[in-house]
């Protein structure tokens, strides 16, 4: 038996929608599924997805999701298990590989076979649903109705010794692409970068920012308050359906996501140039602390949510679509976000499509990008302005790497440190330079569905008079 990975499933030429149709194939008589079923079919879909079809887990949540009719709570349990699987891909391949020859690659078999054993061995589900539901819906899918009896066989073997398999293996060298450990060990040392890894394939915690009074948001939603002033919640339910969503009074925004726009300090009543600011955290942010926002997307469908999402939380912001290398605002702000596109490796918690779709050679082509960006963000700060840089990547390159080049080609910015003070007194989240570095291992909690925090990195900057 092979431990060897396997090829991965080709596209599906069949998809059954929660009424019981198909799409892409011959049509077939509508029945009633099992409850589940159509949460389980999405789901597959989202795995072939990202896997078969290289898309971005948002790109094909967006595109899957619209062909079913589910609740909130099943949209995300569907979330929930295209994630478990994409996040611990190598661990499951592992198993299943232990009971298979090759791996199945007829339409939806294998993105099957990897949720059932994440239900198995990931997500406590009892052994006759997951089953029962893979089978069924192995057998709706005509490119694969066939494997029913292999794919019933193999689930009863997970189940039954899955666990001893998958208590014995690496999940860090299975689970994280070997290029991407060996560059988090170069920048933060074999233990730290262990640890990253550890808790990259942990599934992240609820964080809201708030308007106000964080402790009775929390009281009220059953989370806690960490010591950044961020609300954290347990809630794995629909975030639609909690307490405060539809009348605006929070938005979804990790804790390290919160801290770069803190940075500017008192902003009520400055003007501030929020760039690449889509979905908009950092906008609400900042308007919510009385500035006065112009928030820059190029992105159109960005644009149209970051003012969905305003319109949540009623706060109004200048949003413009442009490209801010091109951008011409003709005026200077007071101060300037740029939180530049990135590789991302420090939401693989939240993203772990990141494992499966980014390549070496994206760190150098995306820090390319950065520098022209953070240029053209320089000459929108006025004299004696500041200049916030921040990026959600655990890449040096992506990082203090770029302001070190920023800075020996503009001479009229300083850096200026950030304090432990500005951040909750975290002052582990400093680097000796003065800037802000978050990791995923950091903000440590008794209860391990509360620990963690995205990777991200900042610098402030002041351009001199």
């Amino acid at each position: 038996m092979s431990t060897q990975r396997p090829p991965h499933t080709g596209k599906p030429q069949t998809s059954r929608t929660a009424n019981g149709g198909q799409r892409g194939g011959r049509r077939q008589k509508q029945r009633t599924e099992p409850a589940g079923f159509a949460a389980r079919m999405a789901a597959a879909r989202i795995v072939d997805g990202v896997l078969v079809q290289s898309r971005t887990l948002d790109e094909t949540l967006d595109a899957v999701l619209a062909d079913f009719v589910l609740e909130p709570r099943d949209r995300a349990f569907a979330r929930l298990l295209a994630t478990t699987v994409l996040r611990r891909l190598g661990e499951l391949e592992a198993v299943l590989m232990g009971h298979l020859q090759k791996a199945p690659r007829q339409g939806l078999a294998w993105p099957v076979l990897l949720i059932g054993a994440a239900q198995l061995l990931l997500l406590e589900t009892p052994a006759h649903a997951a089953i029962s539901l893979a089978v069924d819906q192995v057998r709706s899918d005509r490119r694969s109705e066939h494997l029913t009896g292999l794919v019933n066989a193999v689930l009863r073997k997970v189940a039954s010794d899955g666990g001893a398999r998958l208590a014995g293996l690496d999940a860090a060298s299975l689970d994280v692409p070997e290029w991407l450990l060996r560059r988090w060990v170069a920048a933060y040392g074999a233990e730290t970068a262990r640890e990253i890894a550890r808790m990259s394939l942990t599934e992240a915690a609820l964080d809201i920012s708030v308007k106000s009074d964080s402790e009775g948001w929390a009281t009220r939603l059953g989370g806690i308050v960490l010591p950044t002033g961020t609300v954290r919640l347990q809630s794995k339910g629909a975030v639609e359906e909690l307490e405060g969503f539809d009348e605006g009074e929070w938005w979804v925004q990790d804790a390290a996501a919160a801290l770069p726009a803190r940075l500017f300090g008192v902003v009520d009543g400055l003007t501030i140039a929020d760039l690449c600011a889509a979905p908009g955290g950092k906008t609400a942010e900042l308007v919510n602390a009385g500035a006065k926002v112009t928030a820059v997307d190029a992105s159109a469908a960005r644009a149209t949510r970051l003012r969905a999402n305003l319109a949540r939380l009623r706060q109004n912001a200048e949003v413009v679509i442009a490209d801010v290398a091109d951008w011409q605002p003709g005026t200077a702000f007071d101060a300037v976000l740029l939180d530049a596109p990135c590789s991302a490796t420090g939401t693989i918690r939240r993203h772990p499509d990141i494992l499966r779709l980014k390549r070496p050679g994206d760190i150098a082509r995306l820090a390319e990008q950065q520098a022209r960006l953070l240029s053209a963000s320089a000459e929108f700060v006025r004299p004696g302005g500041t200049l916030v840089y921040c990026t959600c990547s655990l890449e040096p390159e992506e990082g203090p790497e770029q302001i070190e080049r920023f800075l020996s080609s503009n001479p009229q910015f300083r850096r200026v440190r950030v304090e432990p003070a500005e951040i909750g007194g975290c002052g582990e989240m400093i680097t000796p330079d003065g800037d802000l570095r978050t990791l995923p291992c950091h903000l440590p909690n008794e209860i391990s569905s509360l620990s963690g925090l995205d990777g991200f990195y900042a610098a402030r900057l002041r351009r001199v008079t």
